[in-house]
């Protein structure tokens, strides 16, 4: 049975390759707080200024129950507020503070640190994001049609 050895499978390398780039990130954020998981929320609201637990969420690919101890680590670190919306309350508002936006330009030099220690030429890197995101629009696609 072949198809079940390990150097067989596709999501082994990319699992495997996932983690050594999230390793690489470690030391970068270190000088900023952040974990891994805490940086990517902040690149969304780097971007976008305010959003909802929600619109974080299917940004990222996680569940308000994942979010929610990051984002309460975000909170005490005062990086980020979090409110209920004036209209409805059941929606929570995630809004960058003066050291959330503050933490922006300390952050700035992380993609192209990462970039330079990744063993792929740039048409590569390219293809494999474009790919990458490919299958992740199509699960996605997928997950909205169950």
């Amino acid at each position: 049975m072949e198809e079940l050895y390990l150097a067989n499978q596709l999501c082994f390398p990319l699992y495997a390759t996932s983690k050594e780039i999230i390793r690489h990130y470690a030391p970068l954020l270190k000088p900023l707080n952040l974990t891994y998981t805490q940086y990517l929320v902040m690149l969304v609201l780097w971007e976008q200024k305010q959003v909802t637990v929600k619109v974080l969420g299917q940004a990222l690919c996680l569940d308000s129950g994942t979010l929610t101890p990051v984002l309460k680590k975000l909170e005490e670190k005062n990086y980020v507020m979090r409110t209920r919306g004036a209209s409805d309350e059941r929606k929570l508002l995630i809004t960058l503070t003066d050291d959330g936006v503050g933490l922006q330009k300390q952050a700035e030099g992380i993609p192209a640190a990462i970039m330079s220690s990744l063993p792929l030429e740039q048409e590569e890197l390219e293809t494999l994001q474009a790919l990458t995101k490919k299958m992740l629009v199509r699960f996605r696609q997928q997950n909205s049609n169950d």
